[in-house]
């Protein structure tokens, strides 16, 4: 197990097929209720990792990979809207808000926030459990991997083996670097990368503050693939951060 994730590698005649445990991220003050939701979730095919308070949640979300976090409201310190705000700067992972407090207003204010769902306490484990899964599939499995040779994300279709990408019916023609550049954002969609490694990895160099190849390269890949039906950004620039490729709002 490696930051949160445990992958279990299933070797097959033909390839490789790897199965990714979803992952959760859970971020709430109450122990006791953070220990009977990790240990429910282990037994419902989760990898949970509990943490009681926004600040250390916000560095275990800054240094893994998850596939959805359960925030609470309520916390000491900074309360969840503030660590939502935040998470929502540079990623668009899936996040269900949990509060003791049913007022409407809060629940507005956490969907106005980026919040994809909210669950008001106690609730039932079977229901939590639902909801999560409800957004997962809303939101894609945030990446999906078909084959060794194939990766999915929301209406984006890349064939490895073939060097060919497909938005729905319609092939995207790529140069070399702008597909090794969207396959290496597809890797990583929903949470940043930064603009060094992206340059070591696409272009095999460190990247400095006057090399504009990266962001040239860049620009023409978000102009060939457009933007989501909805109108939203594929792929999000964070200014000094790095770049990100974004799920549909």
């Amino acid at each position: 197990m490696q930051n949160g994730i445990r992958v279990n590698v299933e070797f097959i005649s033909k390839g490789i097929r790897i199965h990714m445990t979803k992952s959760i991220l859970m971020i709430d003050d109450d122990n006791d209720l953070m220990s009977l939701l990790e240990e429910y979730f282990q037994s419902d095919g989760f990898n949970c990792i509990g943490v009681n308070s926004g600040d250390e949640g916000l560095e275990f979300f800054k240094n893994g990979a998850y596939d959805i976090i359960l925030l609470d409201v309520m916390l000491s310190g900074r309360d969840g809207f503030e660590i939502l705000k935040e998470i929502r700067d540079v990623s668009s992972v899936p996040v269900i808000m949990l509060t003791a407090k049913g007022d409407p207003i809060d629940r507005v204010l956490g969907l106005e926030f980026g919040a994809d769902d909210y669950i008001c306490k106690p609730f039932n484990m079977r229901e939590l459990s639902a909801r999560i899964r409800a957004v997962l599939r809303r939101t894609h499995g945030i990446l999906e991997t078909t084959s060794q040779d194939m990766i999915t994300v929301v209406d984006l279709e890349m064939d490895l083996k073939s060097h060919s990408v497909k938005i729905g019916c319609q092939v995207i023609p790529l140069t070399n670097v702008e597909f090794r550049l969207l396959e290496v954002l597809l890797s990583c969609a929903g949470t940043r990368i930064s603009s060094e490694k992206l340059s070591m990895e696409v272009l095999g160099r460190s990247h400095t503050p006057f090399d504009r190849s990266l962001s040239v390269h860049i620009s023409k890949l978000r102009h060939k693939l457009g933007v989501y039906p909805c109108g939203s950004e594929r792929i999000k620039t964070l200014r000094g951060e790095g770049f990100v490729y974004v799920f549909p709002r």
